[in-house]
C-alpha cells in the first residue's frame, strides 16, 4: 500500500542517515565489525605470561613470574629408622589424644616429621585461633576467639611427661581480646609443667603483648628458661609482612625488657628470609637483636603457606644462609641459619649450646663484626 511504501521510505531515510552518521563520528568500518569503537576487552583485564597473550603488549597486565622451588627444600622422609618411625607415630597419637594443637600442624612447619621422630614438638596453647592475621601465617585468624581451656595446663603438662622429653617448648596464638593477653594462661601452663618435671626446660615463644611490659614480667616470673619472641623481618617490611597491631621498636622493647627483668635468662628471636629484605638491612636487624639483648637467633626461608599468603620474593641459597650464620656469630650472637630452620628446630641443643658459650665467655675474645658487603652474597631484590 502507499503507506506501507512511505513508512518503508522513511526508515530507509533514517537508517541511512544514521550510518552517514557514524562514519563521520568514527571512520570507516570492516564489513562485518562491530559499528562502535575498540574498547578494553576481557583480555586486557586477564593476567597474561610474559611475552605472549594479549595484556603481553605495552599497557596489558602482567602475571608476575613464578618463582619455584630450588632443590634443596626437597624434604626427606622422616622415618628413616624403625625407631624414629614409631617415635613419629607414638608421638602424633598422643597429640592426636590430648587434643592439644602444635605449631608443627597449624603453622605447616616443614620440620615436622623431623622432630616428631625425635619425641619432641612445639604445642601451641590458648587454642588454634589467633586475633592477628599476618600475611605470611596460616593460623586461623578471628576477632573472637573461644576462650582458653582452663584445663589445658594440666592436660599440656600430662601430655609432655609421656612424651619423654627433657626440653618443650611452648608458643602462643595472640589474644588481643583477653584482658591479660593469655599471659596469666601461659605462665599456669609453665608452672604446671614444672611441677610434674622440676628438670624440665621450657621455652616460651610468645608474642609482644601490645607492648605491655607488665604482662612479660608475669611470663618471666613463672620459671621458664627461655624468653622467645620472634621480630619476623627487617624493620622495613614489618607493616607488610606483620599484623597492624606489631611492629618492630615494639618487640625489641618485649626483648630487650625480657633480658633485664631476670638474671640468666636467655632471649631468643627469628627472621625469615626471602620476603624482599636486603643485605644490609638484615645486619641491621642482627645488630639491633644483639643491642636489645638477644642471644639466640634462628634464620630460615619463608615459604609460602597458600595462595592466599604473600608470595616468596626469592629462595635463599644454604651458601647464602651459611653467611648469615658466620655474620651473627661475628657480633656474638647464637645463630642456627638454613632454609628450613624455623624458631624451635633444635631448641634444646641450642639452648645447651648457649649455656656452655656463656660458661666460657670471660676466655673468649669479642669477635671481629662482619659487614654486610664482607658477607659475599648479592643484596635480595627490594
Amino acid at each position: 500500500s502507499v503507506w506501507t511504501a512511505v513508512a518503508m521510505q522513511r526508515f530507509q531515510s533514517i537508517r541511512s542517515a544514521r550510518a552517514s552518521w557514524l562514519q563521520k563520528r568514527w571512520g570507516s568500518e570492516a564489513p562485518g565489525a562491530s559499528r562502535f569503537p575498540d574498547g578494553p576487552s576481557l583480555a586486557d583485564f586477564m593476567p597474561a605470561a610474559a611475552g605472549c597473550g594479549p595484556g603481553a603488549g605495552a599497557g596489558g597486565a602482567k602475571r608476575a613470574p613464578v618463582v619455584r622451588k630450588p632443590p634443596w627444600l626437597k624434604m626427606v622422609n622422616p622415618n628413616l629408622t624403625p625407631e624414629g618411625g614409631e617415635r613419629y607415630k607414638q608421638v602424633r597419637a598422643t597429640i592426636k589424644e590430648s587434643g592439644l594443637a602444635t605449631v608443627c600442624q597449624e603453622a605447616r612447619c616443614p620440620n615436622a616429621g623431623e622432630c616428631w621422630s625425635g619425641g619432641t614438638a612445639t604445642v601451641m596453647i590458648m587454642g588454634d585461633t589467633c586475633t592477628r592475621g599476618c600475611r605470611f601465617c596460616s593460623v586461623a585468624t578471628s576477632r573472637n576467639p573461644p576462650p582458653p581451656d582452663p584445663d589445658e595446663p594440666e592436660k599440656v603438662a600430662k601430655a609432655v611427661a609421656s612424651w619423654g622429653v627433657d626440653y618443650i617448648v611452648l608458643t602462643m596464638v595472640d589474644r588481643d581480646d583477653l584482658p591479660d593477653q593469655g599471659a596469666g594462661h601461659v605462665s599456669t601452663v609453665v608452672r604446671e609443667l614444672k611441677k610434674r618435671q622440676s628438670d624440665l626446660r621450657v621455652e616460651t615463644l610468645i608474642g609482644d603483648f601490645q607492648g605491655k611490659l607488665d604482662l612479660v614480667d608475669q611470663v618471666i616470673s613463672s620459671g621458664m628458661d627461655v624468653f622467645a619472641h620472634n621480630v619476623e623481618t627487617v624493620e622495613r617490611l614489618q607493616s607488610t609482612v606483620r599484623d597492624r597491631r606489631a611492629g618492630y621498636e615494639q618487640s625489641m622493647s618485649v626483648l630487650r625488657h625480657a633480658r633485664q627483668a631476670r638474671d640468666g635468662i636467655v632471649t631468643k628471636s627469628s627472621l625469615m628470609l626471602g620476603l624482599g629484605e636486603t643485605d644490609e638491612e638484615v645486619h641491621q636487624a642482627l645488630r639491633d637483636l644483639r643491642d636489645n639483648g638477644v642471644e639466640i637467633v634462628t634464620f630460615g626461608q619463608y615459604l609460602q603457606p597458600t595462595k592466599r599468603h604473600m608470595k616468596v620474593t626469592r629462595y635463599v641459597t644454604p651458601e647464602e644462609f651459611d653467611q648469615w650464620k658466620v655474620a651473627g656469630e661475628a657480633l656474638g650472637l647464637h645463630v642456627a641459619s638454613g632454609p628450613m630452620v624455623r624458631s624451635s628446630y633444635r631448641a634444646g641443643e641450642f639452648f645447651k649450646e648457649r649455656l656452655a658459650k656463656r660458661g666460657l665467655a670471660a676466655d673468649i675474645q669479642r669477635p671481629t663484626e662482619i659487614s654486610a658487603s664482607q658477607l659475599g652474597v648479592s643484596a635480595m631484590a627490594m
